[in-house]
């Protein structure tokens, strides 16, 4: 029998009192949860296992430009090398980031089924693909490697990972996060990634900005399933103190549509439903539909007679059809009151701070940023400016030995062996160990002449590099402008409209819908398609009001980016200053009016005013393309924008698409706009609308082309009949293969046109020395050119005492009086604006104008 091992008398046992291994063991194993899974570090943004996942990718070179790799693949280098955790724990990470309904700005591209809205499972990771997104590709691993970033061993020290990514943006904030540790969770919502590089930029320049000026910058979260935050205050409380409850609803809209079929939909029978294209934020639809019917069913909600699900891939669609005594606006309160189409989120900004979690304002989240990525930045220049200096020192040293030829072959052709040769060089010369060791390894080739300017070319430009890192890593101010620099690059690539509306002043009207249910609401196992949708819908009711129910004046500003602001109260007049935009059109209103807007693909959608956000200082204002429904292109070319007509207005709107088709329609066309939009011009995929304008019968119009030519001719029903909706529109004028139509403007016989070129070339023509010519003509060669690369870029009224905007390609723009512009006939070329710099180009002129 075996001895028996005395542990007691062996001296290796410690005394412990229970409760004090209990608080250690359970502290360690918190700390393990909250630093290694569940929070995010406040630098890069990341989990631990998304960190892993796109490092994993990246050193299986997943590019963007590389072609898509099983998930398994993926998850199985995850796993092996640097996550040792359960394999469906990594692949729900990694499906997370590919989803467009989680992330605003996905990390991944993803080929394959990776779930929906419905909360629809992924497929197995065996038949799903993947591979980096541009963004995170750019963004977060282009300037990845020990240089940048500390490493460390991975669980079995057999491979090395990074601490963090040398993320360029803030991640945390762009796509947000969600964690439950020990004792904590965080909650951070995603934003809109030009919004972000605006505060950062903002708090650049001034670390002392207000955090009023700040939620300009960034008023609020931008989520990737859109909706609307009702109200500020949560959101403000959230951004200031770390923690806050921001009030989220759907987008929904009442319509009268079609019912029943045969000879009742041919007689038009209607009746009111509520339509929902977009749901709050982790919102589940198929859920939220279900709920609906529980409790039509259950008799807590009365007034629906059926629940369609009419979603497709062009976008989400719900239709709840109403009963006949139905209030839609009470209904759809109960709907906000009693399901998740009103929600609210809890907003935790909680995140590693130096491997402490800690409760962040939006500030301190976007300082911290700002200063590991000027860290990052510090030690990438440090380690490109030694990596220069070294190249330098070899390319030195072989122009040095070129120089020097006959003797260094001499010595080469004597010595024994490459060491004695080494030392001689070194010896003779004074070259280095590394410098001796470049020129006995030098090839043949570099004997030539052409080597030798290529040498010397390389060492002009390692010195110049070298000066240029020299002060970015001494001057800080230069190493910020450098940080800005890159912030703009991205946000120009990567940046799109606000998805998500906020209004700050909401007031909610509920009362007692009372009407008896006649059946039960069953939930269609199948989405419908038999879309009950009409082009001509009436009835639509906007879902936020003011706190006033009078209409209230209103003054609106769109800019030439297509950037709309709606001034604060009593705001006459701008102060808005940008390098490369400005006001281009302002329209005096009231919040009940509509704003008419003409997309480039043809459409026409209406824009509440007093659904705009109220803009103030020198904040841009809200791109006008992302208040219109159901634009599938972003951005989208707007081609003009109006009031809406009253009942008596009698002029026409024209409209003029980029391939010389024009149209004319009466301006009654545009009374009374649903959100579905009105068709005005059907164009084709090569084609697209440049203008569309209300032609208050002035008599003429002009069209400009790039070559020059200007075809004036009579706005009349003889020359341009006012056409029905579905016309294709006149062919105006011929062009030629090269060539493009700039400029159209109603006129009269008395005005005179302003036209400039690309190469900054202007004049004032009157409009009495272009021939009156008819629809389809060729029209007046009305400009010459002093160089072949020359064009006309612009053409617009030249209305007297106004001022005009020259936008050229540096960006920046140059005001300019039209007086200033002398008058030519339509053979000169105009004069040389001497504002122009060496080599900018005009790449637009814009009228700034007013509109009552």
């Amino acid at each position: 029998m075996a001895k028996q091992l005395n542990i007691l008398s062996s001296g290796q046992i410690i005394t412990t009192a229970l409760h004090t291994e209990m608080q250690r063991s359970y502290l360690e194993y918190a700390m393990s949860v909250i630093v290694g899974r569940a929070l995010p570090d406040v630098r890069d943004g990341l989990k631990p296992v998304h960190r892993r996942i796109l490092y994993a990718m990246h050193e299986l070179g997943l590019t963007p430009d590389r072609p898509y790799r099983k998930c398994a693949r993926v998850v199985g280098d995850v796993l092996g090398k640097y996550h040792p955790h359960g394999d469906q724990a990594v692949y729900d990470a990694l499906v997370r980031m590919v989803q467009d309904f989680s992330c605003r700005y996905p990390l991944l591209s993803g080929h394959g089924n990776f779930g929906s809205v419905d909360n629809d499972p992924p497929a197995a990771m065996r038949y799903t693909e993947t591979r980096l997104a541009p963004i995170s590709h750019e963004a977060m691993l282009s300037e990845i490697g020990e240089a940048t970033v500390d490493f460390i061993a991975n669980f079995d020290n057999s491979q090395q990972e990074p601490v963090v990514l040398p993320a360029q943006l803030p991640i945390l904030l762009l796509n947000g996060c969600a964690g439950i540790a020990v004792g904590m969770a965080t909650n951070v919502p995603p934003h809109n990634l030009g919004e972000l590089v605006d505060g950062l930029i903002a708090l650049i320049d001034d670390s002392n900005l207000s955090d009023d000026k700040l939620l300009e910058l960034i008023p609020g979260p931008d989520f990737p399933t859109g909706g609307e935050i009702v109200g500020t205050e949560g959101t403000r409380e959230a951004y200031t103190t770390g923690k806050g409850t921001i009030t989220v609803r759907g987008i929904a809209k009442i319509e009268e549509i079609q019912i029943g079929r045969g000879r009742q939909r041919q007689r038009g029978t209607t009746r009111s439903a509520i339509v929902v294209t977009e749901l709050p934020f982790q919102v589940n639809k198929a859920a939220w539909i279900e709920k609906i019917a529980e409790l039509v069913n259950q008799g807590k909600i009365e007034g629906i007679a059926d629940i369609r699900d009419e979603s497709d891939r062009e976008g989400m669609r719900v239709v709840i059809e109403l009963k006949r005594d139905a209030s839609p606006p009470e209904l759809l309160e109960h709907l906000y009151k009693q399901t998740a189409l009103a929600t609210n989120f809890g907003a935790i900004l909680l995140a590693l701070v130096d491997g402490q979690p800690k409760q962040l304002s939006l500030r301190e989240i976007l300082q911290e940023f700002l200063r590991f990525r000027e860290q990052t930045l510090t030690r990438q220049y440090s380690h490109e400016l030694e990596q220069t200096e070294r190249r330098l020192h070899l390319v030195e040293g072989l122009i040095a030995a070129l120089e020097n030829l006959d003797a260094i072959i001499e010595i080469l052709r004597n010595a024994p062996d490459g060491s004695t040769a080494k030392a001689t060089f070194q010896r003779q010369f004074n070259f280095s160990d590394r410098q001796s060791d470049a020129i006995l390894a030098m090839p043949l080739r570099r004997l030539t002449g052409l080597e030798r300017q290529q040498l010397q070319q390389e060492l002009t430009e390692l010195r110049e590099r070298i000066q240029i890192l020299q002060r970015l890593l001494s001057d800080r101010h230069e190493l910020l402008k450098a940080l800005k620099k890159d912030l703009r690059s991205l946000k120009k690539k990567y940046n799109d409209p606000r998805r998500t509306r906020i209004y700050k002043d909401v007031v909610v009207v509920a009362s007692q819908a009372k009407n008896s249910p006649e059946k039960k609401i069953r939930v269609p196992k199948e989405r419908r398609r038999n879309k009950s949708k009409t082009e001509d819908s009436e009835g639509q009711l906007s879902l936020f009001t003011p706190l006033t129910s009078t209409p209230e004046e209103a003054n609106l500003e769109i800019t030439n980016k297509g950037y709309i602001r709606r001034l604060a109260k009593n705001a006459s007049k701008s102060n808005f200053k940008s390098a490369d935009d400005c006001v281009v059109k302002t329209f005096s209103t009231t919040t009940e009016a509509d704003l008419v807007v003409v997309t480039g693909s043809g459409k026409a959608f209406p824009v509440k005013v007093g659904e705009i956000p109220p803009t103030s200082g020198q904040a841009k204002g809200t791109p006008l393309v992302s208040l219109l429904p159901q634009v599938k292109e972003i951005p989208e070319i707007l081609a003009g924008y109006f009031i809406a007509p009253s009942a008596e207005d009698s002029n026409t709107v024209v409209v003029v698409s980029e391939e010389g088709r024009i149209k004319r329609l009466a301006i009654s066309e545009f009374a009374n706009l649903t959100r579905r939009g009105l068709t005005v011009l059907k164009v084709k995929d090569d084609d697209r609308l440049l203008y569309a304008f209300p032609a208050n019968d002035r008599g003429e119009m002009a069209l400009a082309t790039t070559n020059g030519r200007i075809l004036r001719f009579l706005l009349n029903e003889q020359q341009l009949p006012v056409m029905s909706r579905g016309a294709g529109g006149l062919p105006a004028l011929r062009l030629g293969r090269h060539e493009k139509l700039i400029g159209a403007v109603s006129i009269n016989q008395d005005d005179n046109l302003l036209l400039v070129t690309q190469l900054g070339y202007a004049k004032r023509l009157p409009i009495s020395a272009i021939r009156l010519a008819n629809l389809g003509d060729i029209g007046t060669q009305a400009l010459q050119y002093t160089s072949k690369s020359d064009a006309l870029v612009s053409m617009v009224e030249a209305i007297p005492e106004t001022k005009v905007m020259l936008l050229t390609d540096t960006p920046r723009t140059i005001a300019l009086s039209v007086e200033r512009i002398p008058f030519w006939g339509k053979d000169g070329t105009g004069d040389r604006i001497n504002k122009l710099k060496e080599e900018e180009k005009v790449v637009n002129l814009v009228s700034v104008d007013s509109e009552s």
